[in-house]
């Protein structure tokens, strides 16, 4: 019997969200490495094919303008169109040629790999992520004027706005705005999807004021091929290359550091199936399960219970669902949990070292919360001691102290799933852990070094926005955290996403960045507990039920304002 009931809900509808830009998907291309507007066309360059491409944004209309050059094209790079030239980077060199004849000339010539290419009058900008730099060049002489380094640690290309020059990374999901002059980042974007691989700024039509920001994407995805010779196994996994052209909305909140953009409209539930693994009966059982949290980058717009009603209570903050029963009885069946209604976008702050130098200290209320060991974080053994002093060495500055401690985890650990989480001593010794272990480590580490901070989840979207409609489950939970800057408020921070690489450099993608597809919850508090006035010890949650955890993406929505 229930105790206490929600009041009435409305039946979730989705609202349809419109958008001024579709999604471009070129016909006949494999993989768009460049990307490039004259004012009136949109151009791409397939690297596969060698294809510099005339593309229609209205209806993916393709056409090859160089049809009898494209060996010379083959595995370029970049894409850039200044008056009637056109520029473009092939294996270490940059060549250019003009509309009307497609013979690439040679332009410079670079001792590492070149990415890619934009050209601004007579100046022409150049990565390299083999040199680390973006290399300025006089377009009539061929000499290096300056160079600047790269924002990112992966593969970048870039196109020029007036004083702004543009650049995009492959590994770091992000599009830098940098001064063109000096070469520093203004402010950075996290892309809706991963491997963007150019970009463009193309004129929008009448009814738009201002011009579109086109990022290209080109990759692989795994799908089931059906092969019917084959009868015993007649489906296979494989890969097929996916490449195509989305429009980057973004929208700067300068006062708060930070950007927002690309985000959906997506309806999610948490469902539990009471299915107990022994003969239990438990009295006045309290079952709490927190609600998605609103946020600069997340707006709950409905919630509804599911299968039996729940009371919302408030818990430092955040709102939290209470499914009250009389009594739990032995095998007993049912299921009961939330759908929510939210809006997800992508978010990355921008703030520099220098920036936070003069914050105030940490207030007394947050060091007693924030600094303490208050969920077995092992902050008093000799090993988390000792790792928390080498980790920051003599750095006093917030940012970057934070930054080194995620970068030391990352030097000692792997990501592996396990059955259960250890404590951080434990796991930092055994250097194998899951987003969990990684995120008490991060704690640990950080508390001790006088840096407030929390674990935040609780589940991520399968990232798949082209099926929309369509029943997504996450196949884990998913932890990180926030950290506190005097002064600036809450950042977050990935536990283990961004250590991709042995020994670095790593990204910097979510570090006080997330993308879109996180669903924020159970900020500093407990995701899920149960509670009853006889509950014996040994029952936990896991013992008492299976959850069910569904997204299903609705559509993408308007840009932010």
């Amino acid at each position: 019997m229930l105790l206490e009931s929600s009041p009435p809900v409305q039946r979730m509808t989705a609202p349809s969200p419109t958008l001024p830009r579709r999604t471009v998907r070129p016909i006949g291309v494999y993989a768009l490495h460049g990307l490039a507007s004259d004012g009136t066309r949109l151009m791409a360059l397939d690297s596969v094919r060698g294809y510099v491409l005339q593309v229609d944004c209205a209806n993916d209309n393709t056409t090859v303008l160089n049809p009898l050059n494209i060996k010379q094209f083959v595995e370029a790079q970049g894409l850039a169109i200044w008056g009637e030239q056109v520029w473009f980077t092939q294996d270490n060199r940059v060549y250019w040629c003009t509309l009307q004849d497609f013979t690439p000339r040679q332009f410079v010539t670079l001792p590492y790999p070149v990415n890619g290419v934009a050209v601004w009058h007579s100046t022409v900008y150049v990565t390299c992520q083999k040199a680390g730099y973006i290399l300025v060049y006089d377009a009539t002489t061929g000499k290096r004027i300056t160079q600047f380094s790269a924002p990112g640690v992966g593969e970048e290309n870039l196109t020029v706005r007036d004083e702004e020059l543009w650049v995009c990374d492959r590994i770091e999901q992000t599009v830098y705005c940098m001064d063109r002059a000096t070469g520093e980042i203004n402010y950075s974007i996290l892309t809706p999807f991963d491997s963007p691989c150019a970009l463009a700024f193309h004129p929008a039509p009448a009814s738009e004021s201002e011009d579109c920001l086109y990022v290209a994407y080109a990759g692989e995805e795994a799908y089931i091929r059906d092969d019917p010779n084959n009868l015993d196994n007649p489906y296979q996994l494989t890969f097929r290359d996916r490449t195509f052209i989305h429009p980057l909305y973004f929208s700067r909140n300068e006062a708060e550091h930070y950007t927002l953009s690309n985000g959906y409209l997506i309806e999610m539930s948490y469902i539990e199936e009471l299915s107990p693994l022994e003969d239990v009966a438990v009295d006045q059982l309290e079952w709490r399960i927190a609600l998605p949290a609103e946020t600069v980058r997340q707006k709950l717009i409905k919630i509804e219970a599911i299968g039996v009603p729940f009371t919302e209570e408030q818990q430092d903050g955040q709102r939290v669902a209470v499914f009250r029963f009389d009594r739990l009885s032995p095998h007993e069946g049912r299921l009961f949990g939330w759908k929510a209604l939210l809006e997800v976008r992508s978010i990355k702050y921008y703030l520099k070292p220098e920036q936070v130098e003069k914050s105030p200290p940490l207030s007394l209320e947050f060091q007693a919360r924030y600094l303490v060991d208050d969920d077995e974080l092992a902050m008093d053994t000799p090993t988390i001691r000792r790792a928390a002093e080498e980790a920051i060495g003599t750095e006093t500055n917030i940012l970057r102290k934070i930054l080194k401690i995620r970068n030391y985890v990352y030097d000692r650990m792997s990501y592996g799933i396990k059955p259960h989480i250890d404590t951080p001593d434990v796991a930092l010794e055994r250097g194998v852990g899951s987003c969990g272990e990684y995120v008490g480590i991060l704690l640990a580490l950080a508390r001790l070094n006088g840096i407030a901070c929390r674990t935040v989840g609780r589940y991520k979207c399968p990232p798949q926005p082209e099926k929309q409609g369509v029943p997504l489950q996450p196949e884990f939970n998913h932890v990180w955290i926030e950290f506190y800057v005097p002064g600036f408020g809450w950042l977050p921070m990935e536990s283990n996403v961004d250590d991709i690489t042995e020994n670095g450099p790593y990204p910097t993608r979510f570090f006080m960045g997330l993308p879109w597809y996180h669903a924020e919850m159970s900020k500093g508090i407990s995701f899920e507990k149960i509670a009853a006035p006889a509950l014996p010890e040994e029952i936990s949650i896991g013992n008492l039920a299976l959850n069910h955890i569904r997204f299903t993406i609705l559509g993408e929505l308007p840009p932010p304002e």
